[in-house]
């Protein structure tokens, strides 16, 4: 069994390194939180009004040439025309079932909430969603967010990822020894490098009953909850703040979240180095 868990390991890692991400993040976060109640939502493509999907920013600005963090909402049936993007993306799925896919022709392979994805720049493709509330969050690492016609497709060397949720591989904290936690929070990593203040994504999930912390080590951090809930202050003084699904809060370095989850919760962090995950 193990052997099997660690093929699986090795086959998703081999997957994930075709991506060309970028090593560091200069833009530093500081500690902040959007609650999914206080998303500023406008028009993904605002030429296309209310044709596009609706996108929320998290945190960043996607038009223009720095890293972003955005919500994207589609209505149920959404089809798009086959088009390209400038930059590449990386999405999870967080309500809803999506379908992206290199061709149009496709049978729909959706992918349900929890799932993730990664679509290169320039590789024409088509997207889809098929529920009643769709909302996938978009992770860019240099902007701006442009959608363009197929006619300017290029190739930059990167394949496209479509992981189910199924076959996410959750490691337990001794089970990875860059994982700083000695809680029993899980991971899956996603992208990026584990070596020192190189740029990373995970999701980790958290037990119901969760009680603890998570220390930022790094420059940049930021995390977005991708199912359940949490309840987050930086300080035991200030106010405790609901984080529901699709929230999102930033960390300065060495700042610390102290959380609790009723329920279990998955959490997307992406960072420029290391935190420390404790329960109590």
């Amino acid at each position: 069994m193990k052997k099997n868990i660690l093929i699986a390991v090795a086959l998703v890692a081999g997957i994930f390194a075709n991506a060309q991400t970028p090593t560091t993040d200069d833009i530093k976060s500081v500690n902040e939180v959007v609650t999914a109640d206080n998303v500023e939502w406008g028009w993904l493509n605002p030429l296309r009004g209310d044709k596009s999907p609706a996108a929320g920013k998290l945190w960043g600005d996607r038009t223009k040439n720095e890293p972003a963090g955005f919500l994207v909402k589609f209505k149920k049936g959404f089809s798009s025309p086959p088009h390209i993007h400038n930059i590449t993306y990386r999405g999870v799925v967080i309500k809803g079932l999506l379908h992206n896919d290199d061709d149009e022709n496709a049978e729909k392979q959706w992918l349900p909430a929890g799932s993730y994805w990664q679509q290169p720049a320039g590789v024409a493709h088509i997207t889809a969603a098929d529920d009643n509330e769709n909302i996938a969050f978009l992770d860019i690492q240099e902007g701006p967010y442009l959608v363009k016609p197929t006619s300017e497709a290029f190739d930059n060397g990167e394949r496209a990822v479509n992981v189910d949720k199924t076959n996410l591989v959750w490691l337990n904290a001794n089970d990875i020894h860059w994982d700083a936690s000695k809680s029993n929070v899980q991971t899956v990593f996603l992208w990026g490098s584990h070596e020192k203040n190189q740029l990373r994504a995970s999701l980790i999930k958290l037990p119901a009953g969760f009680k603890g912390k998570i220390k930022n080590l790094s420059p940049n951090f930021r995390a977005v909850v991708i199912s359940g809930g949490i309840s987050h202050q930086f300080t035991k003084k200030e106010d405790k703040k609901e984080l529901n699904a699709p929230s999102y809060f930033g960390a300065e370095e060495n700042s610390t979240s102290i959380i609790s989850a009723e329920k279990e919760t998955v959490i997307y962090i992406r960072s420029n180095g290391n935190y420390k995950v404790t329960s109590r």
